[in-house]
């Protein structure tokens, strides 16, 4: 079925490029043998109108022309679908194939290559490998959550969604309704940010604690779009990166290493612990709870309650 699609809309598309005039529904149907096969006008019209949208949706500029006598006619000018020719230097051919090569240990992998040879064909300087296996710069960006795909396409398309999300201090998930602006990611991990319907606000989500399927919905966003979603400071901030308060923890020799780099003071104890001095900012219980048995939180006092609360709710879980 996919090959006979595939062989249909080519044969359309090279008779809407070859004509000089517009072509009629009926020369149309009488010039492409999948067409002739249709059992009715009815079922010709839906399956024409359906390759002329997947057509248009690939990028075919295909204009619509009626004639004296009333009659639609269709065709592709040559002109209106020609691509200028794409110059790049040396160092735009490689921002491209670095841009590109990011993705390859994720889910765009497949979209990014195919982007690569189309570029290739147009006249990407052959002497420029952006899969050279010498680089000096391997740049990767994981993406292991099932829920990635699904909500950056709701954000390039603007549709809004529902998920479970677990939060970090519950037992169990909750159903978010959410209007997605941006994916961002951030030490390692990806996050959501968005309009929360449920709460009336914006906020952001950490993918890998949204459990369950991604569902889209109909429904228009009901709030404006920033202009700039911050995501990455956004969660900075929670994270206490911006924090003027700081936090006293014991830490395991050997482990806890995102901490150490932003500790602003570290002093060994002995007996396999440090002693640590990091910033203090909303969310850092929830990151410090990830590192298990092996910190330990001596000051402030809420904070170290705030922890202990969470460890219990994940021990209920």
């Amino acid at each position: 079925m996919a090959i006979a699609k595939a062989e249909r809309l080519m044969n359309l598309a090279l008779c809407l490029l070859g004509t000089r005039r517009p072509l009629s529904k009926r020369e149309l149907r009488e010039s492409i043998e999948a067409y002739l096969e249709a059992g009715s006008d009815d079922s010709f019209n839906r399956m024409f109108e359906r390759d002329k949208d997947d057509l248009r949706e690939l990028g075919l500029v295909i204009e619509t022309v009626e004639n004296l006598d009333g009659e639609v006619g269709y065709l592709a000018r040559r002109d209106s679908n020609r691509l200028p020719p794409i110059t790049l230097d040396a160092e735009e051919a490689a921002a491209l194939g670095l841009a590109a090569k990011v993705w390859q240990q994720a889910r765009l992998a497949g979209a990014a290559s195919g982007a690569l040879q189309k570029l290739r064909a147009a006249g990407l300087p052959e002497d420029v490998d952006p899969y050279e296996a010498h680089s000096a710069l391997e740049p990767r960006i994981p993406v292991h959550e099932a829920a990635f795909e699904p909500l950056m396409l709701a954000c390039r398309d603007r549709r809004p969604v529902v998920f479970d999300y677990r939060k970090a201090n519950a037992a169990h998930p909750e159903p978010r309704h959410v209007e997605p602006w941006a994916l961002e990611c951030w030490r390692g991990h990806w996050y959501l940010a968005g309009f929360d319907r449920d709460r009336g606000a914006e906020r952001v989500f950490r993918l890998s604690r949204i459990t369950g399927r991604v569902r889209s919905r109909g429904a228009r966003f009901t709030a404006p779009v920033p202009d700039v979603v911050t995501v990455r400071e956004t969660v900075a901030s929670w994270a206490g990166e911006n924090a003027e308060r700081s936090a006293l923890i014991r830490l395991r020799t050997g482990s806890g290493y995102p901490l150490r780099a932003r500790a602003t003071s570290v002093r060994e104890l002995g007996d396999g612990w440090d002693e640590l001095e990091i910033p203090y900012g909303h969310g850092l219980d929830a990151w410090l709870v990830e590192f298990g048995p092996d910190v330990l939180v001596l000051e402030p006092a809420e904070l170290r309650a705030d922890v202990v609360d969470r460890l219990r709710a994940v021990a209920k879980g």
